[in-house]
């Protein structure tokens, strides 16, 4: 079976590496183009793009647009089977329409809730108990499209972003695979999503990442964690902003965004209780424990945040 795989971040290797371990090499890896990482601002390619030349896929497309004709001739002619698309960008018919036995996708929640850009993120932080991975079949509404595999785990009350990103992609890649199975083997089924139940899990932004102390406890929590370790959930603290990196719920009260201890942990008070700091960055510094940062940044009780 001839299959086109497509995506770009870290998220996705895990399910390309599934797919040339158990016998669906691609064809083709299309992911995006190499862009200025780092310090140095060099061209760096993608974490896709690395690991297909590990596994000798000689095969690379790397669009800069996705909507190019030049770029739906060229998956055209690759007469493929299967396409599987893993953290990519939103394809236009054209491009998905061309293989054979469809065009499937990997979406990092139990679909139709969190549809959208970032739902490991706003999972987190609406403070859901359980997640999981979902495989459809493309359409040209985005994340809209028929389920064939839907996988769900438990999420811990501390869990941050980062940690169930990397689960997911594990258990992603998993799903990956037992779809692309069922496609090649005539057993795949599918069944529309619920749209009545949807839910959005829209792009994040500098202020989406603003922490409002005057929400629960609960609620802030889940904020923090959700965005950790990236992009951060940041409150304004002297000149710049403090980024807040790891939290758990106690118990306390004061006006919201109060520091209520500061003896080795940081316990901040919100509209309904408090949460106690773990971890956290200065502007311009790395993240450091809550006892650490208070070695070289004091912070008394009764300051705001």
């Amino acid at each position: 079976m001839r299959v086109v795989f497509m995506g770009t971040p870290d998220f996705a290797v895990p399910s390309l590496r599934a797919l040339v371990e158990n016998g669906y090499r691609p064809v083709a890896v299309v992911t995006g183009p190499d862009r200025p990482r780092g310090r140095g601002r060099k061209l760096q390619p993608t974490a896709v793009k690395q690991a297909a030349q590990r596994f000798g896929i000689e095969t690379l497309i790397q669009p800069e647009s996705v909507k190019d004709p030049a770029f739906a001739a060229q998956i055209n002619n690759l007469n493929c089977d299967l396409q599987i698309i893993v953290a990519f960008r939103i394809l236009p018919p054209e491009v998905f329409t061309c293989a054979k036995l469809g065009a499937f996708n990997l979406h990092a929640s139990l679909l139709p809730k969190f549809r959208g850009a970032a739902p490991i993120n706003r999972a987190l932080m609406a403070g859901v108990t359980e997640t999981g991975v979902t495989t459809f079949f493309l359409k040209p509404a985005v994340d809209t499209g028929n389920i064939i595999l839907q996988w769900s785990t438990t999420v811990p009350p501390d869990e941050t972003a980062g940690s169930l990103h990397d689960r997911l992609a594990k258990l992603g890649a998993r799903a990956v695979l037992e779809t692309t199975m069922r496609i090649a083997t005539g057993r795949a089924q599918e069944h529309p999503q619920d749209n009545s139940l949807a839910t959005a899990a829209p792009k994040i932004f500098r202020d989406d990442c603003r922490i409002r102390w005057t929400e629960s406890a609960d609620q802030v929590h889940n904020h923090c964690r959700g965005l950790s370790p990236y992009p951060g959930a940041w409150t304004p603290w002297k000149s710049g902003n403090l980024k807040i990196l790891g939290s758990h719920v106690t118990e306390g009260t004061g006006s919201p965004g109060t520091v209520i201890r500061s003896d080795g942990r940081i316990v901040v008070a919100c509209e309904t209780g408090a949460i106690s700091i773990t971890h956290l960055q200065a502007p311009g510094q790395r993240v450091l424990a809550a006892k650490d940062f208070l070695n070289g940044h004091p912070i008394v009780p009764g300051s705001h945040l």
